[in-house]
């Protein structure tokens, strides 16, 4: 087994990469149940999603304590020290994710027993689209695909059509019915915190190819 600084770096960061995965896949388990308990009005379920928010929150920070410790013990220069900047970027990016899905819960639980305002159609369908490019994009930093990683952003504009669709339904649906503004609010509320998610995905893409090519710019101006 080789050993020495270059070795012991790739072993560390290869082990901050499976914790960053891990951490997208309870950021993605977090997204589809904060769903659930939308569709069933599940409570119990609502404050298991808010519960379960602080073991993202502690991964997180054992992440970025993790890259710390390697700038601090490894000293890696050009594209490693940028390999690392880019992991404490995006895990930032990922927990966030967590947060919006623990949004969708207190909105579950500030709605009480009230019924929704209409059947959940394209808010099922960004809450897929928004697990799809998370799973996507995390994959695609390990394997360093900037082309996989510029096709998942180009995928914000299908999330973006899918909120000004729900937006402008429920507008509607106000207008005619101001009864109804309170229980139209709630729903407009999930649908922003899945249309938020899909701009931190698009961040992480943005991050893979400054990580991949130096050039930081936004991607789906």
């Amino acid at each position: 087994m080789p050993q020495g600084p270059r070795a012991t770096f790739d072993r560390e960061f290869s082990a901050v990469q499976d914790d960053l995965l891990r951490l997208g896949d309870m950021v993605d388990q977090a997204i589809g149940k904060s769903l659930d308990c939308l569709q069933r009005r599940d409570r119990a379920m609502a404050e298991q999603v808010i519960v379960e928010d602080q073991a993202i929150n502690q991964l997180r920070f054992d992440i970025e304590e993790a890259c710390l410790a390697l700038i601090a013990t490894q000293q890696p220069a050009a594209g490693d020290l940028r390999a690392v900047v880019a992991a404490m970027n995006i895990v930032v990016d990922v927990e966030r994710m967590g947060d919006h899905a623990t949004g969708i819960a207190k909105t579950v639980i500030r709605m009480g027993d009230q019924p929704l305002l209409k059947p959940l159609i394209d808010i099922p369908r960004m809450a897929q689209l928004a697990r799809e490019m998370l799973r996507a994009v995390l994959r695609a930093f390990v394997e360093r695909d900037i082309d996989t990683a510029k096709a998942i952003a180009a995928r914000d504009d299908e999330m973006d059509q899918l909120y000004r669709a729900v937006f402008d339904e429920l507008v509607e649906i106000m207008a005619g019915k101001p009864g109804t503004a309170a229980r139209a609010t709630y729903l407009l509320w999930c649908a922003h915190s899945l249309e938020r998610i899909a701009d931190h995905v698009t961040n992480i893409a943005e991050r893979l190819v400054f990580l991949r090519t130096g050039d930081m710019r936004e991607l789906n101006v």
